[in-house]
């Protein structure tokens, strides 16, 4: 038998709903949607775990599951069919639309994420990255707490379609604090009042223009940025992409924290310059992304950091190499001016059971004499230890 989903927005039905509900003889929802939308004469069953209906919705001769507005969207749909159980679905306007239609937002920009279980630290380094993010599974107090050093305003909407709907903007701080009653969705903004650039495809953008950019298209101080090469390496070792958290230690310019937002990651550049501090956030407002910084020696700082998934260390002593092994992180990477730094920084990667490799970067330009023939000038070499869990 074919079992047919309704969204419900808590006013209306969509088209074709009615029908649906006067031939059914099983309606399953909340006992609030059994309350409002299911005839007497139907069995009801308060919804639960899916697959203990399984049995129940496909034995009946006409079943209807009522959900929230768009059930195909991180709803009970992809329940439904991982259980084999064939569907016709009928669908509102989604949660995530109506607080996005309320404030009058673009959402063309908007990435949704479904911050549940093993989900949540990944969605919260979305939020981290994204300048908009609509979370569904988890309260504003707790998106608050994480959010902590980020500045963000966020949207909740309270009790969709009920009595009790509200929508609320409140700061970090004032989320943290405040009681909630049932949140639908939070929707997470950098730029409260900012209308997004147009963009061609929805969600997060593509980046443009490739990476491992020329040093000067960078804010730097002479000598302070990783060459190009050096960050093509080092990117593809670091592994950024959404979901994801890098800390850049020791950032100087913050370059390579800059193109791994690019390619989607939460950063956090540690730097103790107050100068360089403020070339990372000219750099990163020149490429449209958000990087954290803190202005602090790592040591001092680190503590009160959430945990990385990987790091760049691009500046920094022995000790705190070992400081960033503790912290969890899959991948460590390391670039060394100096040979005599990469015996100990592969011993202290071994000792905290990382799996450590590296290679050493010799670069020679192409340059041209005054007389426009080409010559090859080589730069410094440096080298690149990694270690991966």
């Amino acid at each position: 038998m074919t079992v047919t989903v309704i969204g419900v927005d808590g006013k209306t039905l969509p088209a074709g709903a009615s029908a649906a509900l006067d031939e059914a003889d099983l309606v399953v929802g909340t006992r609030r949607q059994l309350d409002a939308h299911a005839p007497d004469r139907a069995r009801t069953i308060e919804l639960g775990s899916i697959e203990s209906m399984v049995t129940d919705l496909t034995v009946a001769a006409h079943a209807v599951v009522l959900a929230d507005g768009d059930p195909g969207f991180f709803g009970v749909v992809r329940s439904l069919r991982e259980n084999n159980v064939r569907l016709t679905v009928l669908p509102a306007v989604s949660s995530v639309q109506r607080v996005l239609a309320a404030i009058g937002r673009p959402s063309d920009d908007v990435v949704v994420v479904n911050a549940v279980d093993e989900d949540t630290v990944r969605a919260l380094n979305v939020c981290r990255a994204r300048p908009a993010v609509a979370v569904l599974g988890l309260g504003p107090a707790a998106l608050a707490l994480a959010l902590r050093g980020w500045r963000r305003t966020l949207v909740v909407a309270e009790d969709l379609g009920g009595p009790d709907e509200k929508m609320s903007t409140v700061d970090l701080a004032e989320a943290a604090a405040r009681p909630w009653g049932e949140v639908n969705v939070v929707v997470c903004l950098a730029e409260a009042e900012r209308v997004p650039p147009r963009g061609w495809i929805a969600g997060a953008q593509p980046i443009s223009g490739g990476w491992a950019l020329p040093e000067d298209d960078f804010s730097h101080r002479d000598g302070m940025v990783t060459s190009a090469e050096l960050r093509a390496l080092a990117l593809a070792r670091v592994a950024p992409a959404p979901g994801t958290l890098v800390w850049d230690v020791g950032a100087g310019s913050g370059a390579l924290g800059v193109e791994c937002a690019r390619l989607g990651a939460a950063v956090l550049a540690v730097e103790r310059d107050p100068m360089q501090c403020l070339r990372i956030l000219a750099n990163a407002s020149k490429y449209g992304v958000d990087v954290r910084v803190v202005e602090a020696e790592l040591l001092a700082a680190i503590s009160g950091l959430p945990a990385p998934d990987a790091v760049f260390i691009g500046g920094g002593g022995e000790a705190v190499i070992r400081a960033c092994t503790t912290v969890g992180a899959s991948r460590i990477v390391v670039a060394l001016a100096s040979i005599d730094r990469v015996g100990p920084t592969q011993a202290a990667l071994k000792a905290a059971d990382y799996r450590v490799d590296g290679c050493q970067l010799s670069v020679a330009r192409m340059t041209e004499h005054s007389d426009g023939s080409t010559r090859l000038a080589a730069d410094d070499p440096v080298t690149l230890v990694w270690g991966v869990r």
